[in-house]
């Protein structure tokens, strides 16, 4: 009993680092993305990652306390719901939008002052093609495994 419970303690360790790794990886590949897409500076680029990332990382977590709190009611799914909770969870879905809409506000004024606004604008079209052609690496990568 003692040597299973070591195995599954050791499986789901091994699980949980390469997925931080994949993380990691495709972080970099974001980066790396932006950053030629951006056609950052130098100097750009030491002002511009820090103001990225921390609205990158509340932008996580906005999203992850949406998936707890309205995606996760969802997996009885939606005819389990009274018409109460379907119009909170409307209500929380309007909240969230509103926390990510503030969100891309404060990055765009912070960004001002550090990039131009062309490069601003080209930023959210980057990031859209950098989805896109993760979600195209990730089809192509499936269909070579079956």
């Amino acid at each position: 009993m003692r040597k299973k419970l070591i195995i599954i303690i050791l499986l789901l360790s091994v699980a949980a680092y390469a997925q931080n790794e994949r993380h990691e990886k495709i972080e970099a590949l974001k980066t790396a993305y932006i950053t030629n897409e951006l056609d950052l500076t130098v100097t750009e680029a030491e002002k511009f990652w820090p103001i990225y990332n921390a609205f990158d990382n509340r932008l996580r977590e906005i999203r992850k306390t949406e998936g707890r709190e309205i995606f996760g009611k969802l997996k009885d799914g939606v005819e389990n719901l009274s018409d109460e909770e379907a119009n909170i969870l409307i209500d929380k879905g309007f909240l969230f939008e509103s926390e990510t809409l503030k969100l891309h506000k404060e990055l765009t004024q912070s960004l001002r002052k550090v990039i131009p606004p062309k490069k601003i604008i080209k930023l959210r079209k980057t990031e859209e093609d950098f989805k896109r052609h993760l979600l195209d690496r990730y089809r192509e990568h499936r269909k070579g495994r079956k």
